[in-house]
């Protein structure tokens, strides 16, 4: 079997899509990671847990460095007590949330090229198919 410059040119390109594949569902990974740290964040600070404690210190920690483009964007709302309502760690979870969602679609667009199979390069040797016969009556 002879391969053709299309054929080559399509593995070629299979192999792009694939790297850039892994590389989406990196970063995609990375996203999601910091959601879910941002969502603790904003409960933690919600319900007023304490900050000294171990973990609560790391997910502020980690949130912080998450939120670092959104910080001061906004005034934190004092609820009651130690509980307080930050609407910058709400406005990054939407932002971090519709980034997600348009990185799986890039990965969604991506599996659907990758999956798609080349088109068949001209061979002057092959005769066309024959036309398949129709039912009476068939448009």
């Amino acid at each position: 079997m002879q391969t053709t410059t299309t054929e080559t040119a399509h593995e070629g390109w299979l192999t792009v899509g694939k790297v850039a594949k892994v590389l989406l569902w990196v970063v995609y990974a990375w996203l999601i990671v910091n959601l879910i740290i941002l969502l603790l964040a904003f409960v933690l600070q919600l319900f007023g847990a304490n900050p000294t404690a171990s973990f609560v210190e790391w997910v502020y920690r980690s949130a912080s460095r998450t939120m670092a483009p959104f910080r001061g964007m906004f005034e934190p709302v004092p609820l009651s007590g130690q509980s307080v309502l930050d609407t910058s760690l709400l406005f990054a979870m939407i932002i971090y949330g519709l980034a997600a969602l348009a990185l799986r679609a890039a990965i969604d667009w991506l599996t659907r090229l990758i999956a798609r199979p080349a088109a068949p390069a001209y061979r002057p040797d092959r005769q066309p198919p024959p036309p398949r016969p129709t039912a009476p009556g068939a448009v």
